[in-house]
């Protein structure tokens, strides 16, 4: 059984709130923190879906209701929101799925991981009190990112493509979130992890000859969503700069403890990250509240 970093009472009078934490590595993510005394909110699309985790969750995790496909929803969720937030974990995702689009006209995989959680980072933000960790991938390492056709418009669709897209822009969104925050003077802190080859539901969508690599030589490397959680509740708890990726610290990153861990030279480039922050601004409509940072 994989141990949680965290000790009992150690998040006590913490509120994390959570995207898509009902099942994989959201909810075990949320049941490492609600163990160690933290206030857990799951932000789920499938509200009954979430109740039955939160129920086997300690304490008394809340749940709400989020579709990160939704900016309409991603907005209710915000102006329903009271009080202040330590942590937000931006976990929730899709991965690998036929083209689709958004309620707002995104691709579906760029729409929901990284244009969803910008619009909900922003809108929440001066409520945040601590830090906010996005979930990426090492499939960010492939990607290329096409600010002139972010949304699969022109190009030939390809789904681990867009995938890798979006985890890429995952992490230039921390890049530039945490360069405005430290402008702004900010004591809240932006980070990324990353689970390795962990146990979700993220592969659901593979189809016959990749579902049948991942069923066979995917469960020899895959680790369990426990093991897949522990970058991101490093990111979540540990004393860490802003700007931090982590991830697990075997062959490939594929599995194995947490650890600081590199990125491509394309998640680390500042040009492209605020290229991509003024393109997501208008795409969403969602401005950051912060100070504008030269």
């Amino acid at each position: 059984m994989t141990r949680s970093p965290l000790t009992p009472g150690a998040q006590a009078g913490r509120t994390v709130l959570i995207t898509g934490a009902g099942g994989g590595l959201g909810l075990a993510t949320a049941r490492a923190l609600a163990d160690a005394g933290a206030r857990v909110v799951l932000a789920v699309r499938n509200v009954e879906a979430g109740r039955r985790a939160a129920a086997t969750l300690a304490g008394a995790p809340e749940v709400r209701e989020l579709d990160l496909a939704s900016l309409a929803s991603v907005r209710r969720f915000a102006d329903g929101w009271t009080g202040p937030v330590d942590v937000l974990v931006n976990n929730a995702g899709v991965a690998n799925i036929p083209l689709g689009r958004t309620e707002d006209g995104f691709e579906r995989q760029v729409g929901t991981n990284h244009l969803g959680h910008f619009a909900l980072t922003n809108l929440l933000l001066p409520r945040l009190t601590d830090r906010v960790v996005t979930v990426a991938s090492t499939a960010h390492r492939s990607a290329e990112l096409d600010l002139d056709d972010l949304n699969w418009t022109r190009r030939p669709y390809r789904p681990m493509a867009a995938y890798a897209q979006s985890k890429l822009a995952n992490l230039l969104f921390t890049l530039e979130l945490q360069r405005r925050l430290t402008a702004a003077g900010s004591p809240v802190r932006a980070l990324a992890a990353h689970p390795g080859v962990a146990a979700s539901d993220l592969n659901r969508n593979l189809g016959p000859a990749m579902a049948l690599l991942d069923r066979t030589v995917g469960r020899l490397i895959r680790q369990s969503a426990e093991a897949g959680a522990l970058p991101i509740l490093v990111a979540a708890t540990a004393d860490l700069p802003g700007g931090s990726y982590l991830g697990p610290d075997g062959p490939r990153e594929q599995r194995g403890r947490p650890t600081l861990v590199g990125r491509s030279a394309a998640a680390g480039d500042p040009d492209l990250a605020a290229r991509l922050w003024t393109l997501s601004t208008e795409l969403t409509g969602v401005a950051c509240p912060l100070p504008v940072a030269a």
